[in-house]
């Protein structure tokens, strides 16, 4: 149920103007009667006489009426809506393996799926780190969703210097843990691993702590294993403690079907901003026009003064 309510309140006290004016037409008395014919004119019956009183009251009443409208428009009416919602930030972290066993197909799969999920996604801050045994900021959070899609081409594994050719998972997710908390002041934090192959520094309980680093720091990590092998155990362990979870990928069609089941388990949120405050001159100036049209047949037909 909308409310109506008055961007300047106070101007409905010059309301009191035409209440003020009103009397006169309630309180003024018949005129003298003056015929112009010179003839004999007999005094209407009193039922008559009360009735075009009366009328003749009315659209005398008529401009004080369109006065009040037009004074409820100054004072500029509105109507607040239901709460706008907004959409809740969540901060997506693109974690894309560069290695040498990514050329080709696993590249061209992955990067078909992360354009296909950034505009599933519009409206959310993404980033794009690429690893293989180092890293590299590819691309820092942006809302700016066509920079991270206009940087894909350029990671490919092709054009990576040589010492990007092994995997390194536990590394590259501690260094995307710290961009996160550098860049992610607000907002629900997401990591979304994309990767082939096993990683070398996962072993020895190191996936436990890797996982619980990035817990503590609230990311949630997916993994998608873009091979047709089982995805590594150390990554699966590591991706389970941060509430999050591993899919395998092996074609187009499946690697953009984890995507997808991604953006649900993790859905656009929105929150309640305060209600929306939109103008409502559209009923008055209906009365408005309906008084003036009003206003202009009494003038036709029941004046006091004929012209």
């Amino acid at each position: 149920m909308t409310q109506l309510t008055f961007a300047h309140p106070w101007v409905l006290l010059f309301l009191a103007v035409p209440v003020v004016l009103a009397w006169t037409v309630v309180a003024r008395r018949a005129g003298v009667v003056s015929p112009t014919d010179h003839a004999a004119h007999h005094a209407r019956p009193r039922r008559e006489e009360n009735w075009l009183t009366r009328t003749l009251g009315f659209f005398d009443a008529v401009p004080l009426l369109l006065l009040a409208v037009a004074i409820a428009i100054l004072a500029g009416p509105q109507t607040l809506q239901h709460p706008r919602r907004e959409r809740s930030l969540t901060n997506i972290q693109i974690c894309l393996d560069v290695s040498g066993s990514m050329t080709g197909r696993n590249f061209e799969l992955a990067k078909t799926a992360v354009e296909d999920f950034t505009r599933a996604r519009e409206g959310d801050a993404f980033g794009l780190t690429i690893f293989g045994v180092q890293q590299i900021r590819w691309m820092p959070l942006t809302k700016d969703l066509n920079a991270i899609r206009n940087a894909l081409p350029f990671a490919n594994p092709e054009h990576q210097p040589s010492h990007m050719g092994g995997t390194m998972i536990g590394a590259a997710l501690r260094f995307c843990l710290k961009n996160m908390v550098a860049e992610a002041q607000t907002g629900d934090r997401l990591i979304v691993l994309v990767s082939d192959g096993m990683s070398a520094d996962l072993g020895d309980g190191e996936a436990e702590k890797v996982g619980q680093e990035l817990k503590d720091a609230g990311i949630t990590v997916f993994h998608i294993h873009i091979d047709e092998s089982d995805v590594p155990a150390e990554v699966r362990d590591l991706v389970a403690v941060t509430g999050g979870d591993a899919f395998a990928g092996t074609d187009a069609n499946s690697v953009k079907a984890i995507f997808r089941h991604i953006d649900k388990m993790k859905p656009a949120k929105f929150a309640p901003v305060g209600t929306v405050p939109l103008d409502e001159f559209g009923p008055f100036a209906i009365a408005a026009l309906a008084l003036l049209g009003l206003h202009g047949f009494g003038l036709l037909f029941a004046r006091y003064t004929p012209w």
